[in-house]
Protein backbone atom coordinates (compact mmCIF):
# COMPACT_ATOMS: atom_id res chain seq x y z
CA UNK A 1 0.00 0.00 0.00
CA UNK A 2 1.16 3.50 -0.62
CA UNK A 3 1.67 6.02 2.13
CA UNK A 4 -0.25 8.79 2.89
CA UNK A 5 2.23 10.68 1.80
CA UNK A 6 2.91 9.57 -1.66
CA UNK A 7 -0.77 9.44 -2.14
CA UNK A 8 -0.89 13.29 -1.72
CA UNK A 9 2.26 14.16 -3.92
CA UNK A 10 0.87 11.79 -6.38
CA UNK A 11 -2.45 13.21 -6.91
CA UNK A 12 -1.11 16.94 -6.85
CA UNK A 13 1.09 15.84 -9.85
CA UNK A 14 -2.04 14.56 -11.35
CA UNK A 15 -4.00 18.10 -10.83
CA UNK A 16 -1.01 19.61 -11.80
CA UNK A 17 -0.40 18.07 -15.21
CA UNK A 18 -4.17 17.68 -16.50
CA UNK A 19 -6.98 19.56 -17.21
CA UNK A 20 -10.86 18.26 -17.99
CA UNK A 21 -11.70 18.66 -21.20
CA UNK A 22 -14.92 21.37 -21.33
CA UNK A 23 -16.22 19.54 -24.46
CA UNK A 24 -15.69 15.43 -24.33
CA UNK A 25 -15.25 15.78 -20.60
CA UNK A 26 -11.64 13.13 -20.87
CA UNK A 27 -8.33 14.83 -19.05
CA UNK A 28 -5.83 17.19 -21.58
CA UNK A 29 -2.27 17.44 -20.60
CA UNK A 30 -1.20 20.53 -19.38
CA UNK A 31 0.96 21.68 -22.33
CA UNK A 32 -2.17 21.67 -24.86
CA UNK A 33 -3.96 23.41 -22.55
CA UNK A 34 -1.31 26.41 -22.63
CA UNK A 35 -0.70 25.97 -26.26
CA UNK A 36 -4.03 26.44 -27.23
CA UNK A 37 -4.94 29.08 -24.56
CA UNK A 38 -1.89 31.43 -26.32
CA UNK A 39 -3.51 30.76 -30.31
CA UNK A 40 -6.40 32.08 -29.08
CA UNK A 41 -4.99 35.23 -27.35
CA UNK A 42 -2.96 36.06 -30.03
CA UNK A 43 -5.79 35.95 -32.51
CA UNK A 44 -7.57 38.10 -30.34
CA UNK A 45 -4.82 40.97 -30.68
CA UNK A 46 -5.38 43.45 -33.69
CA UNK A 47 -2.38 43.75 -36.11
CA UNK A 48 -1.32 47.52 -36.76
CA UNK A 49 -0.48 48.62 -40.29
CA UNK A 50 2.15 50.79 -41.61
CA UNK A 51 2.50 53.28 -42.67
CA UNK A 52 0.56 55.17 -39.74
CA UNK A 53 0.33 58.28 -37.98
CA UNK A 54 3.35 56.75 -35.43
CA UNK A 55 5.51 55.87 -38.43
CA UNK A 56 4.50 59.16 -40.70
CA UNK A 57 5.84 61.65 -37.13
CA UNK A 58 9.12 59.75 -37.03
CA UNK A 59 10.04 59.75 -41.00
CA UNK A 60 8.86 63.24 -41.01
CA UNK A 61 11.10 64.07 -37.93
CA UNK A 62 13.89 62.12 -40.14
CA UNK A 63 13.12 64.51 -42.88
CA UNK A 64 13.52 67.55 -41.15
CA UNK A 65 16.65 66.98 -39.42
CA UNK A 66 17.86 65.98 -42.62
CA UNK A 67 17.28 69.40 -43.91
CA UNK A 68 18.86 71.03 -40.73
CA UNK A 69 21.93 69.03 -41.84
CA UNK A 70 21.49 70.51 -45.31
CA UNK A 71 21.21 74.42 -44.01
CA UNK A 72 24.50 72.96 -41.98
CA UNK A 73 26.52 72.31 -44.89
CA UNK A 74 25.03 75.38 -47.28
CA UNK A 75 26.25 77.98 -44.09
CA UNK A 76 29.50 76.19 -43.48
CA UNK A 77 29.96 76.23 -47.56
CA UNK A 78 29.79 79.68 -47.60
CA UNK A 79 32.31 79.81 -44.76
CA UNK A 80 35.03 77.94 -46.97
CA UNK A 81 34.22 80.58 -49.63
CA UNK A 82 34.28 83.39 -47.69
CA UNK A 83 37.61 82.55 -46.21
CA UNK A 84 38.97 81.52 -49.44
CA UNK A 85 39.28 77.93 -48.47
CA UNK A 86 37.58 75.77 -51.29
CA UNK A 87 40.75 75.30 -53.10
CA UNK A 88 42.81 74.10 -50.40
CA UNK A 89 42.16 70.12 -51.12
CA UNK A 90 43.08 69.98 -54.89
CA UNK A 91 42.13 66.05 -55.49
CA UNK A 92 39.06 64.04 -54.31
CA UNK A 93 38.74 60.82 -52.98
CA UNK A 94 35.46 59.38 -51.10
CA UNK A 95 36.78 56.69 -48.53
CA UNK A 96 40.73 58.23 -48.71
CA UNK A 97 40.77 61.55 -48.48
CA UNK A 98 38.74 60.63 -44.79
CA UNK A 99 41.43 60.72 -42.88
CA UNK A 100 43.69 64.07 -42.74
CA UNK A 101 47.15 64.09 -42.75
CA UNK A 102 48.57 63.75 -38.98
CA UNK A 103 52.60 63.89 -39.04
CA UNK A 104 54.41 67.04 -40.87
CA UNK A 105 55.48 64.77 -43.53
CA UNK A 106 52.19 64.18 -44.54
CA UNK A 107 51.34 67.70 -43.95
CA UNK A 108 54.28 69.26 -46.11
CA UNK A 109 53.11 66.27 -48.74
CA UNK A 110 49.80 68.62 -48.95
CA UNK A 111 51.36 71.72 -48.81
CA UNK A 112 53.44 70.47 -51.87
CA UNK A 113 50.04 69.31 -53.71
CA UNK A 114 48.78 72.67 -53.10
CA UNK A 115 51.28 74.76 -54.49
CA UNK A 116 51.27 73.21 -57.99
CA UNK A 117 48.16 75.00 -58.64
CA UNK A 118 46.89 78.66 -59.69
CA UNK A 119 45.81 79.67 -55.91
CA UNK A 120 49.19 79.79 -54.61
CA UNK A 121 51.35 80.81 -57.33
CA UNK A 122 49.14 83.74 -57.84
CA UNK A 123 47.35 84.76 -54.70
CA UNK A 124 49.03 82.89 -51.23
CA UNK A 125 52.52 82.31 -52.92
CA UNK A 126 53.79 83.43 -49.07
CA UNK A 127 51.72 81.48 -46.86
CA UNK A 128 52.89 79.27 -44.67
CA UNK A 129 52.18 75.77 -43.57
CA UNK A 130 49.98 76.69 -40.25
CA UNK A 131 48.15 79.27 -42.30
CA UNK A 132 47.89 76.38 -44.79
CA UNK A 133 46.27 73.49 -42.49
CA UNK A 134 43.43 76.45 -41.32
CA UNK A 135 42.39 76.84 -44.82
CA UNK A 136 42.58 73.05 -45.87
CA UNK A 137 40.41 72.17 -42.49
CA UNK A 138 38.05 74.30 -43.43
CA UNK A 139 37.06 72.53 -46.86
CA UNK A 140 37.99 69.19 -44.97
CA UNK A 141 35.36 70.08 -42.50
CA UNK A 142 32.52 71.12 -45.50
CA UNK A 143 33.44 67.31 -46.95
CA UNK A 144 33.01 65.49 -44.49
CA UNK A 145 30.05 67.13 -43.38
CA UNK A 146 28.74 66.90 -46.84
CA UNK A 147 29.53 63.11 -45.96
CA UNK A 148 27.83 62.89 -42.71
CA UNK A 149 24.22 64.47 -44.58
CA UNK A 150 24.72 61.70 -47.03
CA UNK A 151 25.04 58.61 -44.50
CA UNK A 152 21.96 60.45 -42.92
CA UNK A 153 19.88 60.58 -45.69
CA UNK A 154 20.48 56.68 -47.08
CA UNK A 155 20.80 54.95 -43.77
CA UNK A 156 17.72 56.03 -42.25
CA UNK A 157 16.31 55.41 -45.59
CA UNK A 158 16.85 51.98 -45.93
CA UNK A 159 15.51 50.92 -42.52
CA UNK A 160 12.13 52.66 -43.28
CA UNK A 161 12.29 51.03 -46.64
CA UNK A 162 12.52 47.58 -44.99
CA UNK A 163 9.90 48.26 -42.17
CA UNK A 164 7.56 49.26 -44.88
CA UNK A 165 7.18 52.80 -43.31
CA UNK A 166 6.80 54.42 -46.77
CA UNK A 167 4.17 54.99 -49.03
CA UNK A 168 4.23 54.89 -52.82
CA UNK A 169 4.44 58.17 -53.26
CA UNK A 170 6.90 58.92 -50.69
CA UNK A 171 9.53 55.25 -51.70
CA UNK A 172 9.57 57.78 -55.33
CA UNK A 173 10.23 60.91 -52.92
CA UNK A 174 12.57 59.06 -50.71
CA UNK A 175 14.70 57.84 -53.97
CA UNK A 176 14.28 61.20 -55.74
CA UNK A 177 16.58 62.76 -52.14
CA UNK A 178 18.90 60.22 -51.87
CA UNK A 179 20.10 59.98 -55.50
CA UNK A 180 20.06 64.17 -55.10
CA UNK A 181 22.46 63.69 -52.51
CA UNK A 182 25.13 61.55 -54.77
CA UNK A 183 24.45 63.95 -56.86
CA UNK A 184 25.47 67.06 -55.06
CA UNK A 185 28.57 65.36 -54.10
CA UNK A 186 29.22 65.25 -57.40
CA UNK A 187 28.47 68.76 -58.22
CA UNK A 188 30.81 70.09 -55.33
CA UNK A 189 33.70 68.46 -57.04
CA UNK A 190 33.11 69.57 -60.60
CA UNK A 191 32.89 73.14 -59.34
CA UNK A 192 36.02 73.28 -57.36
CA UNK A 193 37.88 71.55 -60.29
CA UNK A 194 36.92 75.23 -62.09
CA UNK A 195 39.40 77.13 -59.40
CA UNK A 196 41.62 74.80 -60.01
CA UNK A 197 42.55 74.37 -63.86
CA UNK A 198 45.13 77.22 -65.61
CA UNK A 199 44.10 79.87 -67.16
CA UNK A 200 46.99 81.54 -68.89
CA UNK A 201 45.23 84.33 -70.44
CA UNK A 202 43.55 85.41 -67.23
CA UNK A 203 45.20 87.24 -64.76
CA UNK A 204 42.05 87.39 -61.85
CA UNK A 205 42.07 86.04 -58.69
CA UNK A 206 41.51 81.85 -58.95
CA UNK A 207 38.08 81.20 -58.12
CA UNK A 208 35.65 78.64 -58.96
CA UNK A 209 33.14 79.50 -61.91
CA UNK A 210 30.37 81.14 -60.97
CA UNK A 211 27.95 79.15 -63.10
CA UNK A 212 28.96 76.16 -61.11
CA UNK A 213 28.96 77.48 -57.61
CA UNK A 214 25.14 79.06 -58.46
CA UNK A 215 24.51 75.28 -59.90
CA UNK A 216 25.97 73.38 -56.56
CA UNK A 217 24.32 76.13 -54.07
CA UNK A 218 20.95 75.75 -56.18
CA UNK A 219 20.87 72.02 -56.01
CA UNK A 220 21.47 72.51 -52.15
CA UNK A 221 18.84 74.60 -51.89
CA UNK A 222 16.30 72.48 -53.99
CA UNK A 223 17.46 69.44 -51.54
CA UNK A 224 17.11 71.48 -48.81
CA UNK A 225 13.20 72.48 -49.65
CA UNK A 226 12.40 69.19 -50.96
CA UNK A 227 13.13 67.59 -47.42
CA UNK A 228 11.58 70.51 -45.17
CA UNK A 229 8.58 70.43 -47.29
CA UNK A 230 8.29 66.63 -47.19
CA UNK A 231 8.89 66.58 -43.34
CA UNK A 232 6.55 68.94 -42.80
CA UNK A 233 3.50 67.83 -44.77
CA UNK A 234 4.01 64.43 -42.85
CA UNK A 235 4.26 66.63 -39.31
CA UNK A 236 1.74 69.15 -39.79
CA UNK A 237 -1.80 68.65 -39.23
CA UNK A 238 -3.98 70.12 -41.71
CA UNK A 239 -5.93 73.58 -41.62
CA UNK A 240 -9.49 73.90 -41.66
CA UNK A 241 -9.76 77.16 -43.98
CA UNK A 242 -12.77 78.49 -46.11
CA UNK A 243 -12.33 77.61 -49.68
CA UNK A 244 -12.59 81.36 -50.95
CA UNK A 245 -11.48 83.27 -53.85
CA UNK A 246 -9.73 85.48 -52.03
CA UNK A 247 -7.74 82.74 -50.32
CA UNK A 248 -7.22 81.18 -53.38
CA UNK A 249 -5.65 84.62 -54.79
CA UNK A 250 -3.81 84.63 -51.25
CA UNK A 251 -2.31 81.07 -52.03
CA UNK A 252 -1.00 81.92 -55.36
CA UNK A 253 0.66 85.04 -54.60
CA UNK A 254 2.35 83.12 -51.29
CA UNK A 255 3.71 80.79 -54.52
CA UNK A 256 5.11 83.83 -56.33
CA UNK A 257 6.43 85.41 -53.47
CA UNK A 258 8.41 82.08 -52.20
CA UNK A 259 9.93 81.63 -56.25
CA UNK A 260 11.22 84.84 -55.72
CA UNK A 261 12.92 84.15 -52.17
CA UNK A 262 14.74 81.29 -54.31
CA UNK A 263 15.71 83.01 -56.78
CA UNK A 264 17.03 85.74 -54.86
CA UNK A 265 19.06 83.22 -52.62
CA UNK A 266 20.78 81.77 -56.27
CA UNK A 267 21.52 85.36 -57.12
CA UNK A 268 23.52 85.15 -53.68
CA UNK A 269 25.60 82.67 -55.54
CA UNK A 270 26.65 84.99 -58.21
CA UNK A 271 27.24 87.68 -56.29
CA UNK A 272 29.75 85.37 -54.36
CA UNK A 273 31.64 84.19 -57.35
CA UNK A 274 32.81 87.49 -58.82
CA UNK A 275 33.65 89.01 -55.09
CA UNK A 276 30.62 91.47 -56.48
CA UNK A 277 30.44 92.51 -52.71
CA UNK A 278 33.17 94.43 -52.65
CA UNK A 279 32.79 96.55 -56.30
CA UNK A 280 30.25 99.24 -54.33
CA UNK A 281 30.08 99.48 -50.85
CA UNK A 282 27.14 101.99 -50.66
CA UNK A 283 23.54 102.56 -50.15
CA UNK A 284 21.03 103.25 -51.50
CA UNK A 285 23.36 104.63 -54.65
CA UNK A 286 26.07 102.45 -56.20
CA UNK A 287 29.00 105.22 -55.30
CA UNK A 288 27.59 108.33 -56.46
CA UNK A 289 25.04 107.27 -58.86
CA UNK A 290 21.81 105.36 -58.80
CA UNK A 291 22.14 103.53 -62.23
CA UNK A 292 26.34 102.91 -62.72
CA UNK A 293 27.89 104.02 -65.32
CA UNK A 294 29.52 100.13 -66.03
CA UNK A 295 26.48 98.61 -65.92
CA UNK A 296 26.38 97.30 -69.46
CA UNK A 297 29.73 97.02 -70.17
CA UNK A 298 30.78 93.75 -71.53
CA UNK A 299 29.53 92.55 -74.97
CA UNK A 300 27.54 90.77 -75.93
CA UNK A 301 24.88 92.66 -73.27
CA UNK A 302 23.34 88.96 -71.69
CA UNK A 303 27.22 88.41 -70.84
CA UNK A 304 27.01 91.07 -67.91
CA UNK A 305 24.47 89.23 -66.01
CA UNK A 306 26.25 86.57 -65.43
CA UNK A 307 29.88 87.83 -65.75
CA UNK A 308 29.87 91.65 -64.66
CA UNK A 309 29.95 92.33 -60.49
CA UNK A 310 28.80 95.56 -61.42
CA UNK A 311 25.48 93.96 -63.19
CA UNK A 312 25.78 90.96 -61.18
CA UNK A 313 25.04 93.29 -57.68
CA UNK A 314 23.01 95.57 -58.70
CA UNK A 315 20.39 92.34 -59.95
CA UNK A 316 21.00 91.08 -56.44
CA UNK A 317 19.91 94.42 -55.05
CA UNK A 318 17.04 94.58 -57.15
CA UNK A 319 15.67 91.42 -56.60
CA UNK A 320 15.96 91.80 -52.71
CA UNK A 321 14.38 94.89 -52.98
CA UNK A 322 11.57 93.16 -55.08
CA UNK A 323 11.38 90.37 -52.44
CA UNK A 324 10.76 92.59 -49.55
CA UNK A 325 8.03 94.68 -51.07
CA UNK A 326 5.66 91.41 -52.34
CA UNK A 327 6.53 90.19 -48.49
CA UNK A 328 4.85 93.58 -47.40
CA UNK A 329 2.45 93.16 -49.17
CA UNK A 330 1.38 89.43 -48.76
CA UNK A 331 1.39 90.57 -45.25
CA UNK A 332 -1.00 93.27 -45.86
CA UNK A 333 -3.61 90.98 -47.67
CA UNK A 334 -3.10 88.12 -45.29
CA UNK A 335 -4.37 90.70 -42.41
CA UNK A 336 -7.85 90.93 -44.73
CA UNK A 337 -8.34 87.61 -44.50
CA UNK A 338 -9.52 84.66 -41.93
CA UNK A 339 -6.19 82.70 -41.58
CA UNK A 340 -5.99 80.14 -38.45
CA UNK A 341 -3.75 81.08 -36.22
CA UNK A 342 -0.86 79.15 -37.53
CA UNK A 343 -0.91 80.51 -40.69
CA UNK A 344 -0.96 84.26 -39.72
CA UNK A 345 2.19 83.12 -37.09
CA UNK A 346 3.73 81.89 -41.05
CA UNK A 347 2.95 85.76 -42.49
CA UNK A 348 4.01 87.44 -39.50
CA UNK A 349 7.54 85.69 -38.99
CA UNK A 350 7.92 85.63 -43.50
CA UNK A 351 7.80 90.00 -42.96
CA UNK A 352 9.88 89.99 -39.85
CA UNK A 353 13.07 87.96 -41.39
CA UNK A 354 12.32 89.77 -44.54
CA UNK A 355 13.89 93.38 -43.30
CA UNK A 356 15.93 91.41 -41.05
CA UNK A 357 17.67 89.86 -44.09
CA UNK A 358 17.78 93.26 -46.24
CA UNK A 359 19.27 94.84 -42.89
CA UNK A 360 22.09 92.31 -42.66
CA UNK A 361 22.61 92.40 -46.36
CA UNK A 362 22.91 96.51 -46.57
CA UNK A 363 25.25 96.00 -43.43
CA UNK A 364 26.99 93.27 -45.21
CA UNK A 365 27.78 95.74 -48.19
CA UNK A 366 28.48 98.66 -46.20
CA UNK A 367 30.83 96.98 -44.02
CA UNK A 368 33.20 95.45 -47.09
CA UNK A 369 32.10 91.70 -46.79
CA UNK A 370 33.12 90.86 -43.31
CA UNK A 371 32.58 87.14 -42.87
CA UNK A 372 30.49 86.84 -39.60
CA UNK A 373 28.31 89.44 -41.34
CA UNK A 374 28.35 87.78 -44.84
CA UNK A 375 27.69 84.37 -42.99
CA UNK A 376 25.20 85.72 -41.17
CA UNK A 377 23.12 86.99 -44.64
CA UNK A 378 23.75 83.62 -45.80
CA UNK A 379 21.96 82.13 -43.06
CA UNK A 380 19.15 84.54 -43.32
CA UNK A 381 18.02 83.75 -46.49
CA UNK A 382 17.72 80.10 -45.50
CA UNK A 383 15.32 81.18 -42.67
CA UNK A 384 13.62 83.29 -44.83
CA UNK A 385 13.16 80.66 -47.52
CA UNK A 386 12.03 78.45 -44.94
CA UNK A 387 9.42 80.48 -43.65
CA UNK A 388 8.02 80.38 -47.01
CA UNK A 389 7.89 77.12 -47.51
CA UNK A 390 5.90 77.04 -43.78
CA UNK A 391 3.57 79.51 -45.11
CA UNK A 392 3.30 77.37 -48.37
CA UNK A 393 2.38 74.00 -46.37
CA UNK A 394 0.21 75.52 -44.41
CA UNK A 395 -2.09 77.01 -47.30
CA UNK A 396 -1.53 73.80 -49.56
CA UNK A 397 -4.98 72.30 -48.70
CA UNK A 398 -6.76 74.98 -50.73
CA UNK A 399 -7.80 73.91 -53.94
CA UNK A 400 -6.22 74.87 -57.24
Amino acid sequence: MLSLKTALLRSRCMNVTFFRDAVGGGRIPYWKHFVTRRKLNTATVPTTTVPNAATNKIVGRWLIACSGMVAGAVILGGVTRLTESGLSMVDWHLVKEMKPPSTRQEWEAEFQKYQQFPEFKILNHDMTLTEFKFIWYMEYSHRMWGRAVGLAYILPAVYFWRKGWFTKSMKGQVLGLCGFVCFQGLLGWYMVKSGLEEKPESFDIPRVSQYRLAAHLGSALVLYCASLWSGLSLLLPPNKMPQTLQLLKFKKYAHWTTGLVFFTAVSGAFVAGLDAGLVYNSYPKMGTRWIPEDLLAFSPKMKNFFENPTTVQFDHRILGTTSVIAITALYLFARRLPLPRRTSMAVTSLVTMAYLQVTLGICTLLFYVPTTLAAAHQSGSLVLLSIALWLMNELKRVPK
